[in-house]
């Protein structure tokens, strides 16, 4: 691998990163917004994520000729959590039903706060992985000298 690969590899992962931030915003940005109809009420979504693969051809002493290396992460998409909405019987809301109740998101907020600490930190891992990269490419340029 060399260290250009490396550049991709983690802005793949800030991309990501910043995918999943942007999800946690918005789920806690609607997390107390409601309605009437349990169709209509807003539910909490995750980004789902998959390790790019490459095929890598492995010379030298290796008994297995052939492996694989990850090139990064791509989004498969963003699902809807299905867990159940959260019911309160609030009768004089505007948005109650006939029964009295008030449909609100299924949004966890302390977990949705656990997820952004999370992907917090591991956009700033990746940061940091492409300045050490950039540092050492820079150290590479200047032996030459």
């Amino acid at each position: 691998m060399s260290l250009a690969n490396i550049f991709d590899i983690a802005g793949s992962g800030m991309a990501a990163q910043s995918l999943r931030l942007n999800t946690v915003a918005s789920n806690i940005a609607n997390a107390n917004s409601v309605s009437s109809n349990t169709d209509e009420t807003y539910r909490a979504k995750q980004p789902v994520f998959s390790e790019i693969q490459r095929r890598v051809e492995m010379g030298g002493f290796f008994e297995d000729p052939i492996g694989s290396a990850g090139n990064g992460v791509e989004v498969l998409g963003v699902i809807e959590s299905e867990a159940p909405l959260r019911k309160q019987f609030e009768p004089n809301h505007p948005m109650a039903d006939d029964d009295g109740y008030v449909s609100y998101p299924n949004v966890n907020i302390v977990e949705e706060m656990a997820n952004m600490i999370s992907a917090s930190r591991s956009f700033q891992t990746n940061v940091e992985i492409m300045d050490t990269a950039k540092t050492m490419m820079q150290r590479v340029l200047s032996m030459g000298q």
